[in-house]
């Protein structure tokens, strides 16, 4: 029997858990109490790593689909010299332009992925690229971009040592938290209550999370842009705007005062659905608290308003003078990103969609233009697909005419663990090694940290067939024309001796050092994270600082590296051309008048769709673990008694849910906690497709949201879909 330490990768709060292994079998997983940062916090979902490894639905290796529709095992091999086949075909006839990419969420979650994605899609050299961050997150990308010159500069709330926390569109008892990676959100805002510190929290239902306020606003889905600009109206006519320290370091704050003058407490309370007194309130509070932040998430991205709502969270953390300070919205300082001091202007629309003439945002076009990419013929029509750990069949708006779509591909290649509801289309599907047959450090979370730390995890077990590093280096030398039978450890050498070259320059120092010192890992992998964690801000610099960090000493510490607080560095993050924080990007104050003429139509939808996060999932992931899904029914429609007698419907009988895009069939749960005229769903269900080849997740598939979701609402500004707020009719079934 033995022991192992790991980061749960299967959600954002990289909880560090505790494996105990007997011959070769996972048997318990608990939360690591000794971990530095989660100190022994776990949520149902990372107690089952080992289930999944053990899954019998799990693929161990390529599967093949024939011209029959017969799924056929087949070798490494064999795989990777149909896609060079079958690519060069595509290419040859439509060009480059007729490739398309799609990176899933999972991505962001693996170290292998992390390193060898981005390179993938380089190689590619299409302009068809798309990721999950059009269906959640990229509002946040977009308003950062402009304000702070980079789309990675995002601030998280410093909960640990706030006064006091605004939370919109957040409900991180049940999601775990997002774009503020922190174990134990429930013990953190207890303990901000514990200090005589305040939370209030904006949200059409009361959830665990605002059920633990001491202010709950239930808002109005769609409309917490409004809200946000009526609190900074508010500021201004109250003259509580006080940007203490930040002083000489905003530009535009007189162009956001004139913006935002249409914008009164009583002309968006209406429109909000909520008194103008809590309007004022929750400025008030922000104004008059020892320190405070502003966190928006998911219910203030996937909006029609995304950009503006995201850009105004900052604005009021900025206006407070809470930006950048202890207890404020700060920058972590992950290990493993270098100081670097550059200066650019943030633009978007570089290139845009062949159909409907999206703009390029941060490289990507949204998804909610893939399907017409797909179906729309002419040159540059998408004939080509790979899908990276993704599952946009049912995570995409639309979802069954993407579904549709993805069956008319002359090329798909899907890399994934399972034949899911995307991958069921694929013609090739070429499946990772589980979780724990790969080693993982967080790229992109310990980025978002509310505290800086680092933690190395090493592979529990050994993989039988590469590692999905090694498929993503091949697939990349064959789209390079490099054929399928190169030994990706070339391929992926040759990068690291560019990364090793970049850093001897910037050292300056003989990048032969450099490569000896790496030399010992044999693990492309492992040398490019230890050059990455050497060059960072706390690294030895390959000897310069003997104290600093490197991947080896990181590794001698299993339960993780507290690297301390968040610390003021707006200096090192500043990327704009001004040095300034750009306080009112002219895109943005522009669309202030789209959000000013629906606040003065206030068309009040009879029923409005919202979706839910649930502890015991993960988008569509986790949907085959029995002990996830067991019990009573999770997917359901949630409804207020009032809309509930009104339509005739009580817990327990069934919904006709529908919209111009499609319509559903659901159990009731009549519930209190839900603002009237509003319903919700929860999100990554709808495992019932033909084909699907999971045994667990097809006896309890619930319903997919996202057949009622349409590709023609979105976010202007960042191309993010809109998934909450969706008019929809309700009736009995």
């Amino acid at each position: 029997m033995g022991t192992a330490y790991r980061t749960c990768p299967l959600c954002e709060a990289t909880c560090g858990l505790e494996l105990t292994i007997d011959d070769g079998v996972v048997t318990v997983i608990r939360g690591d109490r000794d971990n530095v940062f989660s100190g022994g916090f776990i949520c149902p979902k990372g107690t089952t790593l080992g289930r999944i490894h053990d899954d019998p639905d799990r693929l161990s290796s390529p599967i093949l689909r024939r011209d029959d529709g017969r799924w056929e095992k087949v070798d490494w091999q064999e795989a990777f010299a149909f896609v060079a086949e079958r690519y060069a075909a595509v290419v040859d006839a439509h060009g480059r332009d007729a490739v398309a990419v799609y990176l899933g969420n999972p991505n962001v979650h693996s170290l292998d992925n992390g390193l060898a994605a981005r390179p993938f899609v380089k190689a590619l050299k299409t302009r068809n690229i798309y990721t999950a961050a059009t269906v959640d997150q990229m509002p946040k990308h977009v308003s950062c971009g402009y304000m702070f010159g980079s789309a990675a500069a995002i601030p998280v709330p410093d909960i640990d040592r706030t006064s006091h926390l605004l939370l919109l569109g957040a409900n991180p008892f049940d999601s775990n938290g997002s774009l503020a990676t922190a174990p134990d959100w429930p013990g953190r805002l207890e303990a901000l209550r514990a200090r005589g510190g305040t939370l209030a929290v904006v949200d059409p239902r009361k959830t665990r999370t605002a059920s633990r306020a001491d202010f709950h606003v239930a808002i109005r889905p769609g409309t917490d842009a409004a809200l946000v600009l009526g609190m900074i109206n508010h500021l201004f006519a109250t003259r509580l705007v006080d940007l203490c320290h930040l002083v000489e370091d905003v530009v535009g704050v007189e162009r956001v005062e004139a913006a935002v003058a249409p914008f009164d407490p009583e002309v968006v309370a209406p429109f909000c659905g909520i008194e103008a007194a809590s309007v004022r309130r929750l400025a008030e509070d922000l104004a008059g608290a020892d320190s405070a932040c502003v966190y928006g998430r998911i219910g203030t991205h996937t909006v029609e308003f995304g950009t503006v709502a995201s850009w105004g969270v900052d604005v009021l953390n900025v206006l407070t003078g809470n930006l950048d300070r202890a207890g404020g919205a700060m920058f972590p300082k992950a290990a493993h990103i270098p100081i670097r001091a550059r200066t650019r202007d943030f633009v978007t629309g570089r290139w845009r969609s062949r159909v409907a003439g999206f703009p390029e945002v941060i490289g990507e076009l949204p998804v909610v233009t893939l399907a017409d990419e797909i179906q729309t013929p002419g040159t540059g029509q998408v004939r080509a697909l790979f899908v990276i750990a993704g599952n946009p069949a049912l995570t995409n708006p639309d979802a069954a005419r993407l579904s549709g779509a993805l069956c008319h591909l002359d090329l798909m290649v899907s890399v994934d663990l399972y034949l899911n509801e995307t991958s069921r289309n694929a013609h090739l599907i070429l499946p990772p090694p589980s979780h724990l047959e790969r080693p993982h450090y967080d790229l992109a979370f310990t980025a978002l940290s509310v505290r800086n730390y680092a933690m190395f995890s090493p592979s529990v077990f050994e993989a039988e067939g590469p590692s999905e590093f090694d498929i993503l280096v091949t697939l990349a030398g064959i789209v390079s024309g490099l054929g399928p039978d190169l030994d990706p450890s070339v391929l992926a050498g040759a990068s690291l001796e560019q990364q090793i070259g970049s850093a001897a320059s910037a050292l300056e120092m003989d990048s032969g050092r450099i490569r000896s010192d790496l030399g010992h890992w044999g693990d492309t992998r492992l040398a490019i994270l230890d050059l990455m964690l050497r060059t960072g801000p706390y690294g030895d610099r390959f000897g310069l600082d003997p104290s600093g960090l490197t991947l080896e000493r990181l590794a001698a510490e299993p339960h993780g590296l507290d690297l301390g607080s968040l610390e003021p560095r707006l200096g090192e993050i500043l990327a704009t051309t001004s040095g300034k924080i750009e306080l009112a990007p002219e895109i943005i104050i522009e669309d202030l008048a789209r959000l000013e003429a629906a606040v003065g139509a206030n068309e009040v939808d009879s029923m409005v769709l919202i979706g839910r996060r649930q502890v015991r999932t993960a988008n569509s992931w986790l949907g085959n673990i029995e002990v996830l899904v067991r019990g009573r029914d999770q997917c359901t429609l949630q409804i207020h008694p009032e809309d509930a007698a009104r339509v005739g419907l009580e817990s327990g009988s069934t919904a006709t849910v529908s919209t111009e895009t499609g319509e559903l069939e659901v159990p009731v749960e009549v519930t209190d906690i839900i603002r009237p005229g509003v319903v919700s769903l929860p999100y990554g269900w709808g495992h019932d497709l033909e084909g699907v080849q999971l045994s667990v997740a097809s006896a309890r598939p619930g319903v997919n949201m996202n057949v009622l979701t349409s590709t023609t609402r979105f976010d202007p500004l960042s191309g993010n879909a809109v998934l909450n707020a969706i008019p929809v009719t309700v009736v009995p079934a």
